[in-house]
């Protein structure tokens, strides 16, 4: 009897635990969204904005804004110390980052642009964020997080970098590629942008928007896709949930068309129609947990069977490729200077 009491105090003990743990970052996260508040992150599209954009052109830029990071709270109190950034963040000195809102199709859709303050043409590389249903300022801090942690660096190097915050009826890879297609016109209007050298670069769920991309536009000339699903039949036999909570729920008539809307989705199925002039460096963490390894190796040979220019490289690192950043960070940088 002593012994159910105890597991019983054990089990108690343990879901409190959980709970507390639970609470805390559910706290953390609400802290940190709050502290958006008030800054240009919070900015909201309005019904006059949408009926202005009909009188421009898709990817043009309606408007355009200054971010100071020291104004962005949350993302301040990771790269600063003493109100000052930290010495592995000083290259951010050297870039201005705006916020804009572009025309896509009928919509208004945020963006970001990193760009150096040091003048010049630069080559442009389009930056397709993971992640999913992410939605107003929210949205925008995980794209302008993702441009400050993960292609800081280029824009450092001499390129300006574009990142569309992907529209808020999220259909993961159906009508939001238009989002990421439109960027290609928005470099237009860039000063500091050359729209003949264009490149991509996805991560995570920002890798199939790359594949899509690379399959409906001739204006990329190279690309690089870093841990992104080539097989969603396969993904969501790996992860379950992910059919359960993003497939399910985000793409249009997915339980009547579940077939047809995967195989959209996987390059794996239509890797012959990427187009034939560009290049793609694939990358992949031998220990992902999100994306089996598997998709990328197999998305490799079969381009490699067509002779398409496909390189991959393998990394005994995770899906976000934490301990492997620095490796990353020259790599991208040697093959846009070599390729774009």
């Amino acid at each position: 009897m002593k012994i159910v009491k105890l597991i019983g105090v054990l089990i108690l003990v343990g879901g409190l635990f959980v709970g507390f743990l639970f609470a805390k970052k559910y706290y953390i996260a609400y802290t940190a969204m709050k502290e958006l508040d008030n800054t240009v992150l919070a900015t909201e599209i309005t019904l006059t904005d949408l009926e202005e954009i009909k009188k421009i052109q898709q990817g043009e830029i309606y408007s355009k804004e200054l971010i100071n990071l020291s104004e962005i709270p949350p993302l301040w109190k990771k790269i600063s110390e003493n109100d000052t950034l930290k010495k592995e963040h000083k290259h951010l000195d050297d870039i201005n980052f705006f916020l804009i809102t572009y025309k896509s199709d009928s919509l208004l859709v945020n963006g970001i642009i990193a760009e150096p303050k040091k003048e010049g043409k630069f080559p442009v590389v389009i930056f397709n964020r993971g992640g999913n249903r992410e939605v107003g300022k929210v949205a925008k801090a995980k794209t302008l997080y993702a441009l400050v942690y993960a292609v800081a660096y280029l824009v450092k190097e001499g390129y300006v970098v574009i990142a569309s915050c992907y529209r808020e009826s999220d259909e993961f890879g159906g009508r939001d590629i238009n989002d990421v297609l439109n960027l290609i016109e928005t470099a237009k209007s860039i000063k500091k942008a050359d729209p003949s050298r264009i490149g991509m670069y996805g991560w995570s769920r920002g890798g199939m928007m790359t594949y899509l991309a690379l399959k409906q536009s001739d204006r990329i000339t190279t690309a690089v896709v870093g841990n992104g699903p080539s097989d969603l039949f396969e993904l969501i036999k790996d992860r379950p949930e992910m059919e359960i909570r993003v497939c399910a729920e985000l793409i249009p008539n997915y339980q009547e068309n579940k077939e047809k809307e995967l195989k959209k989705r996987s390059v794996i199925y239509w890797a012959d129609a990427l187009n034939k002039n560009s290049s793609l460096l694939i990358l992949c963490g031998t220990k992902d947990k999100r994306v089996n390894p598997n998709q990328a190796e197999k998305i490799a040979k079969k381009l490699v069977d067509i002779d398409y220019d496909v390189e991959l490289r393998k990394f005994e690192t995770n899906h976000g490729f934490s301990d492997k950043k620095n490796e990353l960070y020259e790599l991208l940088t040697q093959w846009f200077n070599e390729k774009l």
